[in-house]
């Protein structure tokens, strides 16, 4: 992401307001307006284009009259960014990006009466806090995962890796060969949290309860570990398939990543696996929000309902690697397999600590955490090796 979007997200930081949404959610579903346009990440909304095995949009458009268009967002703030322009109907929204998005006022409630599949969501993802707030629904579950630690089994061998060490500190590994120019980080403040989970166990001192509560002292001592880190680190990656390039072309063997990334090199026969270190992961748990000014709100709930289809869950899943919102999903699903669920991480869900957006008022810290506008501004001199 462009530290000029960092710097924008920052302002916008300042201002949004903690107080109640006013908009009433839709009542009741009209005609389609032909049309929906959606902010998503990367591979979220197949047409079949990269395989015609993944294709959730065409028959959509054909039985609703509804024509998808997409704009790829590569972090969360670009999502904030981008909806805080306008112009669109939904957005796939992480953890770190929906609280923004409800307390900007940028989204609006979400009337689950007029989604019928809704009952089929996972129980452990209907009320979530990243979006339900104040008894409202402002979003609908569409999949999630943990940040994985993808890596290199020709240099790791039988010595597979166990923490999040081999990205953080300086080290030698299993070939014999330094870490250091060789590993990656996530292009994004919210990595900060990826730090301060590391730290959690490593020096339980701090008193790190919440990777994304911080205070001062706390957060100082992160900051100590991601800018060593910044020598390491040979680039910073936020685009999967630029990441997938590094790790084939660049010399990369270890990294934060996606499921996604682990499993097209692992259709190309790449040597790579990935973990859920012993410190437990981040990861994002991403619901599908309605824009406060959608103008295609009657085709955005038809789009909702189509999103929880179990056909859709489970092929999202296997070309994501992510976990289906909808736990049917997880079986009978040709392209998931029977084995995709557990294989990405569905019974990890108590390990992952999910995106949300720091704040000042925190519960852990005595209402006294950096807020996220700190971690943008302070990332950014981090990635800058400041």
């Amino acid at each position: 992401m462009k530290t000029k979007t960092y710097v924008a997200i920052a302002a916008g930081l300042l201002m949004y307001a903690a107080t109640g949404h006013a908009q009433k959610a839709v009542q009741k579903i009209g005609k389609g307006e032909g049309r929906v346009d959606i902010v998503a990440w990367a591979g979220y909304i197949e047409r079949g284009a990269t395989s015609k095995d993944f294709d959730w949009v065409t028959g959509f458009e054909k039985a609703t009259g509804c024509k998808v268009n997409v704009k790829t967002a590569g972090t969360s703030d670009e999502m904030v960014a981008l909806m805080n322009e306008g112009g669109f109907d939904l957005v796939t929204a992480s953890g770190d990006a929906s609280t923004r998005l409800i307390r900007g006022k940028k989204v609006q409630p979400i009337n689950v009466n007029l989604i019928p599949s809704y009952k089929n969501v996972d129980p452990r993802l209907q009320k979530s806090p990243w979006h339900y707030e104040g008894n409202t629904h402002y979003g609908v579950p569409y999949t999630w995962g943990p940040n994985v630690l993808m890596y290199n089994t020709k240099v790791f061998g039988a010595n597979k890796p166990t923490s999040w060490s081999v990205v953080f500190e300086e080290q030698n590994l299993p070939d014999g060969k330094s870490n250091k120019g060789r590993i990656q980080a996530f292009d994004g403040p919210i990595y900060i949290a990826d730090a301060a989970l590391y730290l959690m166990k490593k020096n339980p001192a701090l008193g790190i309860k919440d990777p994304y509560e911080l205070n001062e002292t706390q957060y100082k001592a992160v900051l100590d570990l991601l800018r060593g880190q910044r020598k390491l680190v040979g680039k910073y990656w936020h685009d999967a398939f630029v990441q997938i390039d590094d790790f084939t072309n660049e010399g990369v063997v270890a990294s934060g990543s996606w499921q996604f990334q682990a499993n097209i090199l692992g259709s190309k026969k790449a040597p790579i696996a990935t973990v859920v270190p012993v410190e437990g992961a981040t990861g994002w748990a991403d619901s599908t929000m309605m824009h406060a000014d959608a103008k295609h709100p009657n085709c955005a709930y038809m789009w909702l309902e189509h999103s929880l289809n179990p056909k859709l869950q489970g092929d999202l899943s296997a070309w994501f690697g992510s976990v289906p919102a909808v736990p049917a999903a997880c079986k009978g699903n040709k392209l998931l397999g029977d084995e995709g669920c557990a294989r990405q991480g569905y019974n990890d869900f108590e390990r992952i600590s999910f995106w949300k957006t720091p704040v000042s008022q925190c519960k852990t810290q005595g209402n006294a955490c950096v807020p996220y506008h700190k971690w943008v501004s302070d990332y950014i001199a981090v990635l800058g090796g400041r």
